[in-house]
């Protein structure tokens, strides 16, 4: 499985991010004229793509959903971006749009766009900042805009972390729940990748449970030399495990304002995009830094 195609598109190769980043991958990263393409190994011969040609499967895949929705052809697109895409960036996210067969009418700024999808444009008086607090399965972004009537959007400031998200949480679950088993049957499943990848996977899932429920219960049967595994986790024991991942989004937060030149009482509206923000815990926190206001 191939992922993370937006931290390699528009980078070169030797680019410090990526030389960090091909640490942590799973997939081979080569070096095909000072630009990184991705090398994989499919029906038994060896073949490379560009990040761009990744990201345009992603974008024709998206092309297909949104004509089975709305049962017409699409051809005409507005792409997203992070804000602090640099201009080859967001030129290599524009030529994945054409290699997928759109037009791509416009690039814009993921903040711009989540504060447009809510309607803050609408029926403004004077301006209005707006905190955009992303945190999606492996980044997290904070921006601050201000928008003026005319809808006239000024990124002010951005911040973030682009190694933090759902991914890192669930990582924490595993690591817990791989423990569990091995004091239980003194046996370490960490050696064996299946057995590793169907308890992330039901980790994940009681991840999820645990934004609605204070109680999730996990059964993965035959999980590791036939052995059944069922254990149960609260809300209260992932929100410890992870205490210091879900404190430490604040710290982006702070870092916006400073640069923006804001303070907290500045902030108009908040905005929560990402399925990481529906963990409880992280709209408490969110919502006592800023001392009670409405998410």
């Amino acid at each position: 499985t191939i992922f993370d195609a937006k931290r390699l598109i528009g980078r070169k190769y030797d680019d410090p991010k990526i030389q960090a980043d091909l640490k942590h991958w799973p997939f081979k990263v080569i070096n095909h004229q000072g630009k990184p393409k991705l090398q994989v190994e499919f029906k038994g011969e060896l073949k490379q793509f560009a990040p761009e040609e990744i990201s345009s499967m992603v974008l024709t895949k998206m092309k297909e959903i949104a004509e089975a929705y709305l049962g017409t052809n699409v051809r005409d697109a507005v792409i997203t971006v992070p804000a602090y895409f640099n201009d080859s960036q967001r030129q290599a996210t524009k030529d994945a749009g054409v290699i997928a067969g759109l037009n791509v009418l416009r690039i814009i700024n993921e903040p711009t766009a989540a504060a447009l999808a809510y309607g803050l444009d609408k029926n403004l008086k004077g301006e209005r900042n707006v905190l955009i607090f992303d945190l999606g399965g492996g980044t997290f972004d904070v921006s601050i805009l201000t928008i003026d009537e005319g809808s006239l959007f000024e990124v002010r400031a951005t911040a973030g972390d682009t190694h933090l998200g759902g991914e890192d949480f669930d990582n924490r679950l595993v690591a817990h729940l791989a423990e569990e088993f091995k004091r239980k049957f003194k046996k370490d499943l960490k050696t064996n990748p299946r057995a590793l990848r169907r308890l992330r996977t039901a980790a994940e899932r009681a991840k999820r449970t645990l934004s609605s429920s204070t109680e999730a219960t996990i059964e993965i049967d035959a999980l590791f030399e036939g052995i059944d595994f069922y254990t149960k986790i609260t809300r209260a024991r992932f929100e410890e495990m992870n205490a210091d991942l879900f404190r430490g989004t604040l710290q982006p937060v702070e870092k916006a304002l400073t640069d923006a030149k804001m303070d907290k009482g500045s902030i108009h509206d908040i905005v929560l995009v990402g399925g990481s923000t529906r963990i409880p815990k992280i709209q408490q926190l969110l919502q006592n830094f800023f001392n009670g206001s409405q998410l």
